[in-house]
This record gives structure tokens, sequence and C-alpha cells, in this order.
């Protein structure tokens, strides 16, 4: 196997010029005869390595660039500044070389047709990828197998449930083999029961492909089943490169109650960080060798309706640990 990373990012910087008026109608006016703009940086100064067979996982709340990276690193947008190179392949020019070597699935975007069976699609992801026959069937067989979906391929995709047919979407973007693989949010809007399922196919196919993965996922459990090695990025910048044990010692600081009292205007100020009060239910933020006792303590001392415990957000950890400021240049890994 090649020494070279698989994915190798130096000074990546992206920016857009979007259109700016105020509302109303002469300001719609007044932009036909002069229109405002201003530029918007997604993405800054990004430098990430990715060696050939990791998996990495590519945090960050809603916004933060990582949508804007995967299409940069895949071809979609060219970077603004800075240097890229994916399996030696500068992605921008979209060599055909470089699109058989790679595969972008996006949890919200689909690419099988509406109204025909997913087997159907896979004949023309074939011959879109020119798959040698033999090859082609061999794959197809043993990702079908991986998730279970013999039968479901035969259907019209429009009458596959949303798990379903993400996991048809996966066997589509895999049949050609790709070495790298950007999967921006493939368990969006599944139950746990897929989600998990979902996890398991991405482990095995790193398995037995070494193929190189780089996920986004706002489940912090895709998160912690694929992956040891996690980036996270804020505002464009990266912030953290590290293990994700280390980040997990953040994440695991502190837990969040959320309790239903039949007191409507209860203090519970006393037993933590109250983090939000609406009526009788109330969110409390406590360490977390704190949460059995503060518990304890609320079902002794309230009339307790309802009770939850549970990590907080991913996007609330990575706000608290890292746009604080106190972490202005990234992790060394």
């Amino acid at each position: 196997m090649s020494t070279e990373p698989a994915i190798d990012v130096r000074g990546l910087s992206k920016s857009f010029v979007v259109p700016e008026r105020e509302s109303g109608l002469r300001a719609a006016l007044g932009g036909l005869v002069r229109r405002r703009t201003r530029t918007v940086h997604a993405v800054r100064d990004v430098d990430l390595t990715v060696a050939r067979g990791e998996v990495v996982g590519f945090l960050g709340a809603n916004g933060a660039g990582k949508t804007t990276v995967l299409k940069m690193l895949s071809g979609l947008l060219h970077p603004t500044t800075g240097d890229v190179a994916v399996l030696g392949h500068v992605p921008a020019r979209r060599e055909r070389a470089y699109l058989r070597r790679m595969t972008l699935v996006m949890g919200n975007r689909h690419q099988l047709q509406w109204d025909l069976p997913a087997s159907d699609s896979y004949e023309l992801t074939r011959a879109i990828y020119q798959v040698p026959e033999a090859r082609f069937r061999r794959t197809r067989e043993e990702l079908v197998e991986l998730l279970e979906i013999g039968e479901l391929i035969r259907k019209p995709v429009r009458t596959l449930s949303l798990g379903e047919r993400m996991k048809a979407e996966l066997v589509g973007s895999l049949l050609h083999q790709p070495e790298v693989l950007f999967l921006d949010e493939p368990t969006l809007g599944l139950d746990i029961t897929m989600q998990k399922r979902i996890r398991s196919f991405v482990a095995e196919y790193n398995r037995r492909h070494e193929a190189t993965v780089l996920l986004t996922s706002h489940y912090m459990a895709d998160i912690q089943a694929l992956c040891k090695r996690v980036v996270v990025i804020h505002h464009g910048r990266l912030l953290f490169d590290g293990d994700l044990s280390a980040l997990g010692e953040e994440f695991a600081a502190h837990k969040e109650i959320e309790v239903t009292l039949d007191e409507a205007d209860a203090d519970l100020s006393g037993y933590g960080e109250v983090r939000s009060a609406e009526g009788g239910r109330v969110r409390l933020r406590v360490p977390r060798e704190n949460a059995p006792p503060t518990i304890a303590k609320l079902l002794s001392e309230h009339n307790v309706l309802d009770l939850t415990v549970e990590a907080p957000p991913i996007e609330d950890v990575i706000e608290q640990v890292f746009s604080s400021g106190t972490s202005g240049a990234a992790v060394p890994r």
C-alpha cells in the first residue's frame, strides 16, 4: 500500500460572493441599478491529512463548513485558495480516473431514479463507470447481502421507506468500489435500528476494502462506533484534530437532566446550571459525577412527573469546548 496520504489539504479556503439588499420595494428597485454584495468566508485556511484506510469523524455545528469541505474534496466546488490532493488527484479537475476512485454520499440527496427499481439504476451506474460485468455482479451481491436488501432492489424506489432507500443509495454509491468515501450525514432522519445497520455496513466496507472514510454526522453514536480520530471545524476554521477519547472526555464531563414537575415555578438553580425552564419542565446541566445524587435529591424533594438523563448535543459540546477562544489553534494529534 502507498505511504502517501489519501487526503492532503493545505491552506484550504472557500469564499462566496452573495447579493445583499434590504427588504421593500425601494430596495428592490435600487438593486436593479446598483447591486450590493458581501463576501461570506465558508472555509478558512484548513490543513488536513488523512491516511489511507483511516476513518475520520468530521464534526461541527450547522453552517460550520463541513459540507463545503466535502464538496471541495469531491470536486463539486473549486477552492478559493489552497492546495487539495486526494489519492494524488486534484479534485477540482474532475478527472475520470479520480471520479472512479471516490464517492460522495449525502443523507439528504438521492441519485436513484424515483419510479424505477434500484436494480435498474445500478445498471446505469455500471455503464457510467464502465465496471466489468463480472465484477459489477460480484460487488452488487456483496453489498446487497451486507445491507440485507435483496428483495428491495426490485421495487420502485418511491415505495421504499427512508431507511430502505438510504441503504439502496449506499449500494448504488459503492458499486464501483471507491477507495475514498465522503459521507455527509448518511444516517440523517433514520431510526436507531437503521442507524446501527448503516454504521455496521460502513465499518465492514472499510475493513474489506481498506477504504478511507471522512464522515460527518450529528449523531455522536455514529462517530463513536466508527472513528478513533475526529476533526472539529467551527466557523470555517479547524479547531481540533485528535483522538476521539480526548474529545470524549470533554463530551462526558457533564450530563443534562430534563425534569418535569407539577410545580410551574419551581426554582432548581441549586441543583445545577439551569439551561432552560418552561412551565414545570426544567433542563439542568450537572457534572457527570453529580448526576446520581442530583437525581436522588430531585426525586426526594419534588413531585417529579418525568425525568430523563442524556449527554448534551454534540453542537453544544463543540460550542462549549472550542468556541470560547481558549483553543485558537488546532489541537495537535
